[in-house]
Parts: C-alpha cells; structure tokens; sequence
C-alpha cells in the first residue's frame, strides 16, 4: 500500500499539469503545494524544473518552515510562503501559485477584481482582492497572502506587480479557485473594454455564495 505521503507526492504531480492544461503557467514558472494530513509536513513543486519532467519521485517533502525532509531537488523559490500559510492557516491543505495572464494584469495595475459574475459570487463571495508587494525568497509573500485571505471569502489573492496565489481545503480544491480566477479575471477585463461593469449587490452575492458552497453539486444520498 502507498503512504500519505506518496499518495500526496502524486497527486501534487499530477496536479500540475492541470495548469498546462488550462494555460496558467509558462515554462517552469508556478506551482501547487499540499499539507499532509495528520503531519507538520507538505509536498511542493523542485525549483526549475520544466512541467513534463515533474513526476511523483522528484516532488519535495518539506516541514512547515520549508526545511526539505526528503527529495533530490531544491524545492520551489516560493517554498518560505507556502510554508507560511500552511503555519498561520490550519485550515488550508493546498496552495497555488500562477502568473496567469489576465490575472496577473489585474495585479500589475494594484486592482481587486469586482464581483460582478454570478460566477464569482458563487466561487469568491467577494472581489478577488490585491495582496502587497512583496519579494521572493523569504515569507514576506506568505504574510501577505495570510494577511490579505484571513476572513476574507475569497481563496484567491492577486500580489500586487506579481501573480495569483489561491487556497483550499486540498491542493485540487486551490487549483480550482487558479482557474477560476483567470476565467472571472479575463471575462471582466473584457467588459470593461465594452463599458463599466455592472455590480451585483451585496444580499444577491451571499445568497448565490451560500447557494454553491453549500447545495450545488451532488449531496451525500441520506440514509
């Protein structure tokens, strides 16, 4: 039988090439990390090393200061902030990082994204909004996610000048909210070219937020 953590080790891996798959990352930029239950440990993409190349066997275990704990490469340069949400946000198991297009202009202008879409009341329950600049290397990133995420609705931050990092309560759950961001990212960019967003008020946003976090999708049959 495989471990939590190889059954971690793979799913990250493959989780990567979900965003090959829907465009957000270009050649060895991004990545998705996941906590490992039970454990002060998590699995993260090695530094520089391109998306086809990625298997099981090369993803890095690290604890949550982001020492390696095992694998034969250096793990990602964002490691010091994934660490730090998994540290200040127990209630996270997966993040994200992407410089997807349309979001990451959001963020090279310092702006949130207005909740204006159905679709981004069901997923955000809120504007997607701006994190700090910050740079790469240490956990300033991490603190500005944290500080920009706790108590917000949304599981996606843009870092201002930088790119989308998301949240969830597993890796395949954050990489859903990358993908969502760019799409919502990308269709109100495209209504601003026509005119001025219309907002969708705030009563409306709860209940479409309450609605899909909470009835949409298939329910546990009762017994």
């Amino acid at each position: 039988m495989s471990s939590p953590i190889d059954l971690i080790r793979r799913q990250v891996s493959d989780l990567h090439q979900e965003l090959v798959r829907y465009d957000l990352v270009v050649w060895t930029a991004g990545n998705v990390s996941a906590r490992i239950p039970g454990e002060d440990l998590m699995v993260i993409k090695p530094s520089g090393v391109a998306y086809d190349e990625l298997t099981p066997d090369n993803m890095i275990v690290c604890d949550l200061d982001g020492t390696v704990v095992a694998g034969d490469h250096n793990p990602s340069s964002d490691t010091a902030a994934h660490a730090y949400v998994y540290r200040h946000m127990p209630e996270v198991g997966g993040v994200v990082h992407t410089h997807s297009t349309y979001a990451s202009a959001w963020a090279a202008r310092g702006e949130a994204v207005p909740c204006v879409l159905t679709a981004m009341a069901d997923e955000f329950g809120a504007e997607i909004p701006i994190g700090p600049f910050a740079l790469i290397g240490d956990d300033s990133i991490g603190r500005g996610i944290v500080d920009t995420l706790r108590g917000h609705r949304s599981p996606a931050v843009l870092m201002k000048s930088h790119g989308v990092f998301t949240i969830g309560k597993d890796a395949r759950a954050a990489v859903k909210a990358a993908v969502m961001c760019e799409d919502v990212a990308r269709t109100v960019h495209i209504s601003r070219q026509l005119g001025e967003p219309l907002p969708i008020p705030q009563a409306d946003i709860d209940h479409l937020n309450h609605r899909y976090q909470n009835v949409y999708g298939q329910q546990p049959a009762a017994r």
